[in-house]
This record gives structure tokens, sequence and C-alpha cells, in this order.
């Protein structure tokens, strides 16, 4: 009140224009209000503008149960709840922390602090500089989830996947949850605020530095030792530490591998040698065999064609089998070896694999290191002294192996086959194809035609063991003769005739099937036909129905002609007499 007072005293003299308000409203003089302002700027100086989304640094001056107090050199100090400081269970008063503005003033006006938010703010910043730096950041493993891991990256909670934690597959994801380990940030999505971070992207660039310096120094046969990687069908992955090599299954081994896991295994510590790479050394073939001698340098001298070798079949095929005589040395017999069978069978027929077999060598080239071996010169070649077995004329049981579109082949014993043509099957049946008269696997009854021993040849004839009935039927069906026949078919160009010998099937023209009334042979009808060609060689006979009654109205004209003319007392001819001769004659002019 006296300050109020001072203020009106002091405008109590003075115009109302004059009048000083501001002293009258506050109570202070002029140099008061202007001492008080200075007071006030200086004040609001010692005191930080607060933004929201500025990181401040601030100092621990107290803490209770559940929470920090801390100075920000604000009018009022902070709290921060101690949950936010689980990570730093050794805070302690005094302690310098980074923290945000969460909300100016409570309900009970007390400022309110987050210490996770600037560290979230501050870890961003961090976690974005790291990834475009590609730099190595420490991280906490914190739990197992979907898929991966959650892992603690500067507070910033990023998922690590489960095929980025090693370059190997990791079954056990627990065996990490509670380590730090070092990891590459590789992805960052700010509208999601998602952190992917690997670990095994560190360990490949370790393994690609290796892999250069290693790669530097390959040279062809160059002997190393590695680990077997990976065992595949067709070869073996050998890591040489840090880059990898492939071992072809033909590579293997000097002997014969049907799958390299009959050799190594996985984990297995091997020397291998360097045969070949690409241009950039990224393909390394390797070979283990050529580590040691080539089983043909270790083959005895004295071997020779003509020698007999025992062997192991080691791999069979149909067009022969493979015998191992030595360790890695393979010799081939064909099928064609194995037996002095003509007709071609498969190699299953004679041997299996693993079986124990003796050959002859064949030919041998130890440039080339090839070898042929053959089975049947072991037995005797049954073409010896042929002709004592087998003379032209002899008379043998042979079994039907096989057709051909012109004969069959019989087999008379093991290694000796004979051909019958189709011609020689049969002296009366019209046979289009051998299968129409036997069948493979049947007994056949033969005799030997022709024998040519230099070419290994042998014709056999069936129907020469029967007398050829055609010979008869040359005599019986001559022709002029007459028969009593059956129309067996009928058609278009005539019809087929068969006679009392079943053997004998005659063709009958379709214009001399006509009968007397004019009406012509049906299928089935039996009648009389006269023979007018026999052909004993083709074994063809042609027959005529109508000449069997034609022959004889001829001759009954020839008769009539022949007569002299009538005398007085005989009658004369008649004009009825010459229209019936006439119409005979025509008869007889439109027949045979």
């Amino acid at each position: 009140m006296s300050e109020n007072k001072d203020a009106v005293l002091m405008n109590q003299n003075v115009a109302p224009e004059q009048f000083d308000w501001d002293s009258f409203e506050s109570g202070l003089d002029a140099e008061a209000r202007k001492e008080k302002s200075d007071l006030e700027e200086i004040y609001k100086g010692s005191l930080s503008d607060l933004e929201d989304n500025d990181v401040l640094v601030g100092k621990v001056v107290r803490l209770t149960d559940k929470e920090a107090i801390v100075d920000i050199n604000f009018k009022s100090e902070g709290v921060i709840s101690l949950n936010e400081f689980r990570y730093n269970q050794g805070l302690q008063v005094g302690d310098e922390v980074e923290v945000m503005v969460d909300r100016r003033e409570d309900k009970t006006g007390q400022l309110q602090l987050s210490h996770k938010k600037a560290r979230t703010l501050k870890a961003w910043d961090k976690v974005n500089e790291l990834h475009e730096s590609g730099e190595i950041v420490n991280g906490f493993v914190k739990s197992r989830t979907k898929g991966g891991m959650i892992v603690d990256v500067h507070g910033i909670e990023a998922f690590l996947p489960g095929s980025q934690i090693d370059v190997k597959p990791i079954k056990d994801y627990d065996q990490f949850v509670g380590k730090t380990m070092e990891f590459k940030v590789v992805k960052i999505n700010p509208e999601f605020k998602n952190v992917v971070v690997s670990h095994k992207a560190l360990i490949e660039a370790d393994i690609e530095g290796q892999k250069r310096e290693i790669i530097a120094q390959l040279e062809k046969g160059q002997v190393l030792e590695g680990t077997v990687k990976n065992i595949t069908s067709y070869g073996v992955f050998i890591d040489l530490g840090g880059v990898d090599g492939l071992i072809h299954i033909t590579d293997l081994s000097w002997s014969r591998v049907n799958h390299p896991s009959e050799i190594l295994e996985d984990g297995q510590t091997v020397k291998v040698v360097i045969l070949d790479f690409d241009d950039e050394k990224t393909r390394i073939q390797l070979g283990m065999k050529q580590l040691e001698a080539h089983p043909w340098d270790a083959l005895s001298a004295d071997l020779k064609v003509g020698d007999k070798v025992k062997g192991k079949v080691v791999v069979l095929a149909d067009y022969g089998a493979f015998v191992e005589i030595a360790p890695g040395v393979e010799g081939l017999i064909h099928v064609s070896e194995m037996s002095w069978s003509t007709h071609l069978r498969s190699a299953g027929d004679f041997v299996k694999v693993g079986d124990e077999v003796e050959a002859e060598v064949l030919t041998l080239d130890r440039e080339d290191r090839k070898i042929s071996l053959g089975m049947k010169q072991l037995s005797k070649d049954p073409w010896e002294n042929i002709e004592a077995k087998y003379p032209v004329g002899s008379q043998h049981v042979g079994t039907v192996r096989n057709f051909t579109n012109f004969g069959v082949f019989v087999e008379l014993e093991e290694g000796i086959d004979g051909l019958i043509y189709i011609s020689d099957l049969s002296w009366t049946k019209k046979i289009k194809h051998p299968s129409e008269f036997c069948n493979v696997g049947d007994k056949l009854d033969v005799v030997v035609l022709e024998l040519d021993t230099a070419a290994r040849r042998l014709s056999l004839g069936h129907k020469q063991l029967q007398e050829n009935p055609w010979d008869k039927f040359e005599t019986k069906y001559a022709e002029g003769t007459v028969h009593n026949g059956t129309a067996t078919d009928v058609f278009d160009k005539g019809a087929q005739v068969q006679f009392e010998d079943a053997e004998v099937e005659a063709f009958c023209p379709s214009r001399l099937l006509e009968k007397e009334d004019g009406s012509k042979i049906k299928k089935g009808e039996t009648a009389d036909f006269k023979v007018i060609e026999f052909n004993k060689e083709f074994k063809r006979v042609v027959v005529s129905h109508t000449g069997t009654f034609r022959d004889e109205e001829r001759r009954n004209a020839k008769e009539a002609a022949a007569k002299p003319a009538a005398t007085s007392g005989e009658e004369k001819t008649t004009l009825g007499d010459i229209d019936a001769l006439a119409e005979l004659k025509k008869k007889m002019e439109g027949g045979n």
C-alpha cells in the first residue's frame, strides 16, 4: 500500500496526460522497474529454452524408490521413472543422463522428463549412421522370436533373422540369448521404425577376406588339406579354409565309386590336389586319386593277349559288363563275348554285379589304358568240326528263337543257329509271316540244306522232311480234268475253290462261275470244275465251271454240222431248224 501511495504522490501534481500509469499499477518507480526487469533477464538467461524434441543432458540430484530427480538447469527439476534405467543398474546421484521433455507440468506442477525417449531418438540417429557407414556395432540378444532373435542396439530393438545368425544353419537359437555379439545394420525402415541386423554378414566378410588371400596363392598341382563340407551324388565339396573346391566322383579313387559316401564322410580332413580352376578361381576342381600312383602302372608287365584273368563284376549294362581285374583296372566283356550264341541277349542274362568271373584277354592297350575281355573263349567253339555234327541232309530238332520277315532262326545248340527261309516252311501253305506258322520257343524238326563254315551260316528247311504233294497233284489235277469242289469264298474277281485234297485251293474267274441257267455259283455251293491251268512251281490252279457244260454244247454242234445233206425221202430243213442252229452258235461263241 505504501508503494501505491508513493506512486500517487509522485503523480499528484502532474497533468493527466503525464500521469505514470506503470508506476501507479506496479507500485514501483521507473528506476525500480528497470532494476526488476534487469533481474528477470538475468534469471531467464540462466534457464534453457525447452523444446519437446530436444535432447538435453541433465544431472541426477536425488534418487527415490521409484524415481530419479534430474536437474536440467530449468526453473524446476524433472522426474524420470527408474524403470527407464533398468539397463543401467548402477545409476547414482551425480550421473549425467540424456533426457527429453515428456510433459512440462503434470497435475502437481512437476516437470516430467523421459530418458527412454531421449535414448531412443539418440539411438536412431546412431543406427542410421551405422547403416550408412557399415560400421560394426555391439548388440545384446534379448530374446527369441518367430523366425529369429530380438537384439538391443543402442536402446532400439532390432530384428536378427535366423538366416543371418551364422553361415551355417542354426538349430538351437536359445544358445545366443543373453549374449552380446557384433552385428552389422543391414536394413532400416524409417516409416515403421524397423531395424534388421546381421551377424552372418560379418562372418562372410571375414571369409571373403580369407578367401581372397587363399585364392591369390592357389596353383595347379598344389596339394592342400581341407575338410569335407558337403557330399552329393556327383562329388564332394571341400572347405579349404574359406574357399570351397569340388572333387568330382571320378576323381575320388582309381577304383569305380558308386557314391562318394563310400569313401568320405562329413567333417573328415583330407589331402587334395588342385586340378584346375576358372580365371577368377571361384570354381576350383580338386582330386584325391591323383595323389596315388595310377593302377595301370602297377599292372603286371607280363600280362598279354590270350592270358586268362579273374575279376569281379563292378558295373553291368545291356551291352556288357565291366570287370575289375586289379584295383583301379577294369576290362569290358561285351555281351557278344559272353556266349557263342549268335542271337542277342542282355549281359544280365549271364552275370550280375559282384560276381567273380574268369575271362581271356582279347585286346590290351597300355598307352590308352584299355583292355577287353571274353568269357566264351574259355569254352569250346561249337563251330569246330561243324561238318561232322551237322552235315548237309542231316535231320535235327531245334528251338525257334526269333522271326524276321523272310524266315525263322532256329537254335540247334548254344552258339549254333540256322535260318529257315519262309519258302522252306511248307509245301502247300501260303505264309506271309513266319509267326503264322510257329511261335518263339517251339520245337521244330529241320534238315540241313546248306553249310558255310567260313561265314558261320547254316541254312535249314522244314518242308523238305515231307514228300512234295504237288508231285502227285501234277498228275491228278492235270489240265482238262474235272473235279468236284466247293466255293469257299466269292469276291468281285472270282472265287476260291477247295477240292477234296485240303492242300489244293483253286481259283475260278468270275466269268467262269456262270451256270447253265445263267446264274452264278455262290459262296458255299458245290459243283464240278474243269482245270484250265496247273503250275506246280507257283502252286497255282485255275478252274472253270462254265467250261464243264460249254464243251459238251460245242461237241453237239460239231456233230450236227458234220451230218450229210438230206437226200430224197429225208425231211428238208425247216425255218425253225435254222433258228435253233443260230441260237446254239451264239451260245458257243459266248463261252469256252
